[in-house]
C-alpha cells in the first residue's frame, strides 16, 4: 500500500467508526452526562484513570474541568489519577501496578464522585481494580472501552455508564473516546453555565 491510499484509509476508517459510534452511543453519553452534571451541582469530584495513551487521555479530560473547555466557568473538581508520579511509583513498588489507581481511589473518592476508567480493550487489571473499589465506595462509574467492553461490562451496575467505542483498532477507539471527552466536557458546560 502506498503511503497516499494509507493516509485515505486511515481517515476514512476514522470516520466510519465515528458515524457507528455516533449512532449506538447517543443515550449511553446522555446518561454519563446527566451523571456528571448531578456530580458537580452536588459538590461531588471526578477522578479519571487509564493507562497509555488513555492516560495522557485522562489528564486533557481532568484538565478541561479544572481550566476551561471552550467557555468561562468555574473550576469544577477533577483529579487524574495518572499524574503523580510519586505515588504512581510508591504503590507500584510497595503493593503492585494493577493497585495503582484503586489505592488513589480508596483514599480520594467519596460516595457519589464520578470514576472515568478509560480502556480500549475493556480488560485493564488496573482499571478494572479501580472500578471495584469506586463501587464499594458508592461512586458512579463511566466506562470507556472498545470492542465489546472487555471485562469491565460485566462489572458494571445498571446505574453505570459503558461508552464502548464499536472498533477493533487501539488507534480508533482512541480517536473515538477523545471525541466522547470533548462531547462530555463540551454538555457539561452548556447545561451548568449557559
Amino acid at each position: 500500500m502506498n503511503i497516499k491510499n494509507l493516509i485515505e484509509q486511515n481517515f476514512m476508517e476514522s470516520i466510519q467508526v465515528k458515524q457507528q459510534a455516533a449512532e449506538v452511543l447517543y443515550v449511553p453519553i446522555l446518561k454519563a452526562v446527566e451523571i456528571l452534571v448531578t456530580a458537580f451541582k452536588n459538590g461531588n469530584k471526578l477522578l479519571v484513570c487509564g493507562n497509555g495513551g488513555s492516560a495522557a487521555d485522562s489528564q486533557h479530560f481532568a484538565a478541561e474541568f479544572t481550566g476551561r473547555y471552550e467557555m468561562e466557568r468555574r473550576p469544577l473538581p477533577a483529579i487524574a489519577l495518572t499524574t503523580d508520579t510519586s505515588a504512581l511509583t510508591a504503590i507500584g513498588n510497595d503493593y503492585s501496578f494493577n493497585v495503582v489507581f484503586s489505592k488513589q481511589v480508596e483514599a480520594l473518592g467519596s460516595i457519589n464522585d464520578v470514576l472515568v476508567a478509560i480502556s480500549t480493550s475493556g480488560n485493564s487489571a488496573n482499571i478494572i481494580k479501580a472500578i471495584e473499589v469506586a463501587q464499594a465506595r458508592g461512586m458512579h462509574i463511566i466506562a470507556l472501552t472498545g470492542c465489546d467492553g472487555g471485562r469491565i461490562n460485566s462489572l458494571l451496575k445498571p446505574t453505570d455508564v459503558n461508552l464502548c467505542v464499536p472498533a477493533k483498532r487501539t488507534a480508533r477507539i482512541q480517536e473515538v473516546h477523545l471525541l466522547i471527552l470533548h462531547t462530555l466536557c463540551d454538555a457539561v458546560d452548556n447545561t451548568l453555565f449557559k
